[in-house]
């Protein structure tokens, strides 16, 4: 009986995630490699090839803004590298006659670093329609938020929708990994008589489920690779899940528990509230000045990576100065570079992030990106990722076939006990005929 309640809870809650895991799994797999697929489809975007030295990325981003009056440049690249465009990140100001955020159509400008020339522009993240430039950033939000449509003024609805599904499958890999241990035997046995010695073992017994019948015909083919697949990859699909629902329900429901039960120090987008969306914090300080009290306070810690980029959260209105070498912006396992961050109205140090620094809690709350994107890795560990991508779009299809050939048997089953019933007493369908009975 609890074998058969766990099946069914197997069955029932892998029909409900599998088509958001399969999708989930093939754009997983996709970007993976999402600043290469960058690079490759827009080159026009990426490539800068005025030769002579770099203007001062600060200078570029006020000629951005001089452009596009109804544009802030929120994130500036203080790096310029050879041959490459510099990404300026745009966010929206308030329009002045209607009193809520522009809708200036972009969130990225490229520009040549030398030239100063804007080589392009784009929405990182569009919905539609869906180009070469914005291809990429499309499956990268399709993959956390399905881009579900904002209702009735939120707009995570599909973070929470796809956080859930991670909770789900948490919860079932645990299901499924119970189910493919080896039935425990109920063999009545005389006092006085010992067991067999030339019975299996417990682990002779599990050891099928570990393998694949590749001889055994279609169906049995296709649960072979359901179970063995899931064995042999189950610690990275419990991982997988685990980090899809503390990233994407993180403020929800990750970060307060990891607070109840850890010491987690807080950076100030957790300690702040966030202000409307049609009234974004001024900043009183300006760049340039931020960018020199980082610098300053990095040369006291005796930081040795430079200020290599700044951005400005005007929901928060708190600046972050970025300190890594040139190229090196993930930092290292994928956690990203040292941050100092500052109060955009007075300018104030509020707080700072190290990587792999801090409390056991906060080294654990930093590693759940990496370990989601296999960065903590490096590339073998992105090649993974990729990998594990397709096998959980994989585990999806083939666990949704198992339910339909045995649904099909069982409807099938039904079907000719309904029919031996009718051979054995055909009176019973004259009695229906006639309308007797």
């Amino acid at each position: 009986m609890v074998r058969a309640f766990w099946t069914l809870i197997h069955r029932y809650a892998g029909l409900l995630i599998a088509g958001f895991l399969f999708i989930s799994g093939v754009t997983g797999a996709i970007i993976s490699w999402d600043h290469e697929l960058d690079d490759l489809l827009n080159p026009h975007l990426m490539e800068a090839h005025t030769a002579g030295p770099a203007q001062a990325s600060l200078a570029l981003a006020r000629q951005i803004e001089a452009r596009y009056p109804q544009a802030r440049v929120s994130f500036v690249p203080l790096h310029a590298q050879q041959g490459e465009s510099i990404a300026f990140g745009i966010s929206a100001r308030v329009d002045p006659a209607t009193q809520k955020l522009a809708e200036p159509g972009f969130n990225q400008v490229f520009v040549d670093p030398v030239s100063g020339a804007e080589l392009g522009k784009r929405e990182w993240g569009a919905v539609w329609p869906i180009t070469k430039e914005t291809f990429v950033s499309f499956l990268y939000r399709f993959h956390y938020t399905l881009h579900l449509p904002e209702l009735w003024g939120i707009d995570r609805w599909g973070l929470w929708l796809m956080g859930g599904i991670a909770m789900v499958w948490v919860l079932d890999s645990f299901v499924g990994f119970y189910l493919t241990l080896p039935v425990r035997r109920h063999q009545r046995l005389p006092a006085d008589v010992q067991p067999s010695p030339a019975g299996k073992s417990w682990w002779q017994r599990w050891q099928p489920a570990w393998k694949v019948r590749w001889n055994g015909g279609s169906s049995k083919l296709n649960f072979d690779l359901h179970r063995a697949f899931s064995l042999w990859t189950w610690a990275l699909l419990f991982i997988l899940a685990f980090t899809a629902f503390s990233l994407n329900l993180y403020s929800e429901i990750f970060y307060p528990v990891m607070q109840k039960v850890s010491k987690v120090t807080p950076s100030p987008f957790d300690t702040r509230p966030m202000a409307d969306k049609h009234h974004p914090i001024e900043p009183r300080i300006a760049y340039a000045d931020i960018v020199q009290t980082a610098s300053d306070e990095a040369r006291r810690r005796q930081w040795a990576e430079p200020a290599g980029s700044i951005f400005y959260s005007q929901e928060f209105g708190i600046y972050g100065v970025s300190f890594f070498k040139p190229g090196d912006d993930h930092g290292a396992g994928g956690v990203g570079p040292a941050v100092l961050y500052f109060d955009g109205g007075d300018g104030r140090l509020v707080g700072d992030r190290q990587p792999w620094k801090g409390t056991a809690a906060d080294i654990f709350v930093q590693a759940q990106f990496p370990l989601h994107s296999g960065r903590i890795l490096g590339l073998p560990g992105r090649i993974l990722i990729s990998f594990m991508g397709v096998v959980v779009a994989v585990l999806s299809v083939t666990g949704v076939i198992i339910w339909w050939r045995k649904r099909a048997s069982r409807l099938a089953t039904a079907a000719q006990r309904r029919g031996v019933t009718r051979t054995v007493n055909p009176r019973a369908d004259r009695q229906v005929s006639t309308g007797r009975g």
